[in-house]
């Protein structure tokens, strides 16, 4: 059996190797899940609650546990481990199980009891079945717990690929489970590319997939073979818009830690600045000063990755050889794959450059000055993504103005990024930023899918629209065709409300 033998991001350091799934397990663990949903599906959503409840108190106990393992296996600093995957997760678990029986509950349908007499019917939420999840590596436990927690609730099972650089964080989420369910509800599937490969493949009834936008394009084309729907949320390249009234201290605290937090690692990561000229120059001395005095490895982690760190160098040296002016950083820390923070000034007639257009996913901020809020807005729009965005100024009317004329699924008005840690907001983009949706109510669309119900008490010996086709039914219908026109007139109505008393009878008797 192969393994998984990483390497510590922070100095080399090998860590304990992760064995792999054989992929020829996968189409059984699938078969296991899927028989494990059926009864769990059936299970009362009370039972599962009390279950589910347990997970909160295990994420909270195990914080520093969780701690040392990103440390290790990431490269993330304790408060960023404790702010973005122990704290927002508790609440997380908090919030499906305190809300997601008023968001399944059951939706009566009104049917016209003319046309429908006798007849009632309902919408229930029904478990989409067997999903199949892959994550990334930069929110090892916050993003897949984001899907797992209202899935099971909702009476799913889950089958549960974590990113190969990131095995034992996925391990870790899987444990936090260990006991509390029936045995296939949650799988933890370990490997890389071909493992996610076969997962999309195999028989499942969503696949819900973080990361890039190369592998989501593979992924919706694979799935679109066996007609399994998809969510995709695939990154961005989000802007910043500074308008000239902006309170420049908070401003700049803001995107130096919405540049820098996870070392750039996050698709919410503030990866283009706007400036308004008025104010551009003391707010970036600012932030350039606020960016110096960040410790690395303390504030600022390494590179996950040695492709990121690679495209990271990449993107800062051809933005300089484009011309663009390196205010801060620029270069690794020649420790473990750390970059240091890295602030560059673009010029506004130069944006055709990767940093400007590719998600860099790391500590770098390329700020550009513009001349006003129309052309900020512009600019800020000019891009393939649209995950998140935000606008800082002191008259918060102003910045919700703004905010509906930005092509992003999510918006702030004087902070960023950090929504996702919101359970009850959705998380959603448009463009290349993909279509998939997770937290609030609105996730379950995707988890759940609606089951319509009618129940018929009719005694009646036939219906209107039954065989044989009579002459009272064409009667009929222009009657009740007539009573539903504004066009007629009352007298007109009237008198096909007559017709349908009298031809009505007859034709629920079949003539």
């Amino acid at each position: 059996m192969s393994a998984l033998a990483n390497r510590s991001p922070l100095d080399f350091s090998p860590l304990a190797e992760v064995e792999e799934t054989p992929l020829a397990e996968v189409g059984a663990l699938i078969a296991r899940a899927r028989d494990a949903q059926w009864v769990w599906s059936q299970t009362p959503l009370a039972e599962r609650l009390e279950v589910l409840h347990r997970v909160k108190d295990r994420i909270l106990d195990r914080g520093d546990e969780l701690a040392t393992l990103l440390r290790a296996e990431s490269g993330k600093p304790a408060a960023e481990t404790w702010t973005a995957e122990v704290l927002p997760n508790a609440d997380l678990v908090e919030h499906w199980v305190d809300n997601i029986e008023s968001m399944m509950a059951v939706e009566e349908v009104v049917l016209d009891a003319m046309a429908y007499p006798g007849k009632s019917g309902a919408i229930h939420s029904a478990a989409r079945g067997v999903i199949a999840l892959i994550t990334p590596w930069n929110f090892p436990v916050a993003i897949p717990l984001r899907t797992i927690v209202p899935a099971l609730l909702a009476g799913n099972a889950v089958v549960f690929k974590p990113s190969e650089f990131t095995p034992r964080a996925g391990a870790f989420v899987a444990s936090l489970f260990q006991g509390l369910l029936p045995e296939g509800v949650l799988t933890l599937l370990q490997g890389g590319a071909p493992m996610g490969d076969a997962l999309v493949r195999s028989d499942v009834d969503l696949v819900v997939f973080t990361g890039s936008v190369p592998t989501g394009r593979k992924i919706a084309a694979t799935a679109a073979e066996h007609l399994t729907p998809v969510s995709l949320e695939l990154g961005g390249k989000d802007a910043a818009i500074v308008l000239d009234d902006a309170d420049l201290d908070r401003t700049a605290r803001g995107l130096v830690w919405g540049a820098f937090n996870n070392a750039g690692q996050n698709c919410a990561s503030i990866e283009r600045v706007y400036v308004d000229h008025r104010v551009a120059r003391p707010l970036i001395e600012r932030m350039v000063e606020l960016a110096q005095t960040l410790k690395i490895g303390e504030d600022v982690g390494p590179l996950t990755t040695e492709a990121q760190l690679e495209t990271v160098r990449r993107h800062v040296a051809s933005a300089e050889a484009a011309g663009a002016l390196l205010l801060c950083g620029g270069r690794p820390t020649g420790r473990g794959l750390g970059f240091e923070p890295t602030i560059l000034e673009v010029p506004k007639d130069r944006e055709a450059m990767p940093v400007m257009e590719e998600e860099t996913f790391g500590p770098v901020l390329p700020v550009v000055i513009v001349d006003d809020e129309d052309e900020a807005v512009r600019r800020a729009n000019a891009s393939r993504f649209g995950l998140t965005a935000s606008i800082w100024t002191k008259k918060t009317e102003r910045g919700e103005r703004i905010a509906h004329r930005l092509r992003a699924g999510v918006v702030t008005v004087n902070n960023h990024g950090f929504t996702a840690a919101l359970p009850s907001a959705p998380w959603s983009g448009v463009g290349e930023s993909g279509y998939g949706i997770t937290n609030s109510r609105h996730a379950l669309r995707e988890l759940t899918r609606p089951r319509f119900v009618l129940v018929d008490k009719s005694r009646s010996k036939s219906e209107l629209w039954w065989m044989p086709y009579t002459t009272s039914l064409v009667t009929v219908a222009r009657a009740m065709a007539t009573m539903r026109s504004s066009a007629r007139t009352f007298r007109e109505k009237l008198r096909a409300f007559w017709t349908i008393l009298v031809n009505g009878p007859k034709r629920l008797l079949g003539r």
